[in-house]
């Protein structure tokens, strides 16, 4: 293993995200705040609880797991578009570094951003709602599985995608719905039987569930299936970045 090489790439992609602090760090913290005035403070403080947690404290979770799904993929699929967008790609694949390498490399820059973002956002949201953490150790493995999960997603489209354009489709028009309709803002049991049942097939929802259950100990789905759920997409991710490089497809041409 060429943890030089893992290094190298991995700090040059943190150091660009101190270089872009604004775009980085402060957009999105800055946004979520919002969510947590307008349906934290204003709207949650005029609705009922939810499994026995006030509507502010709910929406903490689900929050900070729509600011980490996005900014995952975001992160990672950027990461890895620029080498491609400016020819250095080459010089990378034709360096002594593994596909393992390199993956470790883009994958765990983007996954640490997305991680200190996620804790950054969960200090920050205490200015606005009072919440509490029952699981810690859970809620940071959560985290952590996610991030990474979803950076390998980007890590995927950013190689195949084409332009700057499509970098932001996915992001824009599957991940930010998903989320939306994942239960951030609800409990899937106040849907009708129907939806209950559409709504399981959104892989979001598990996400969202495992995560608020390690705050408040209450969740839509089991923690094992959330869980299981997460590990089944990370090596879905996995076995496309494998295929990828073996193939070449969109790398080596």
């Amino acid at each position: 293993m060429n943890w030089q090489a893992v290094k190298s790439i991995y700090g040059f992609e943190l150091a660009r995200a101190w270089r872009t602090l604004m775009q980085s760090i402060a957009s999105p913290v800055l946004s979520t705040s919002l969510y947590f005035v307008v349906f934290g403070a204003a709207i949650g403080s005029r609705m009922v609880e939810i499994d026995g947690v006030s509507y502010g404290a709910y929406i903490v979770p689900g929050l900070i797991m729509l600011t980490v799904l996005n900014e995952s993929t975001s992160n990672a699929s950027f990461g890895i578009y620029m080498p491609k967008f400016t020819g250095t790609i080459y010089e990378i694949l034709s360096a002594p570094v593994s596909a393992l390498e390199i993956v470790l490399g883009y994958v765990g820059a983007a996954a640490t951003k997305s991680v200190l973002l996620g804790l950054i956002i969960i200090i920050t949201a205490r200015l606005f709602v009072d919440y509490s953490i029952e699981h810690p150790v859970w809620m940071f493995a959560f985290l952590i599985l996610t991030a990474i999960s979803f950076s390998l997603f980007g890590f995927i489209i950013g190689i195949v995608a084409e332009s700057f354009e499509q970098l932001q489709v996915v992001p824009m028009m599957v991940i930010t719905p998903l989320a939306f309709l994942g239960g951030s803002f609800y409990s899937i049991s106040m849907l009708p039987p129907l939806w209950q049942t559409v709504t399981l097939f959104n892989p979001v929802v598990y996400l969202v569930s495992g995560f608020r259950w390690s705050f408040y100990g209450v969740s839509d789905v089991s923690v094992g299936i959330s869980l299981s759920m997460i590990l089944v997409f990370m090596t879905a991710c996995l076995s496309v970045i494998a295929w990828l490089f073996k193939s070449g497809y969109k790398i080596k041409r």
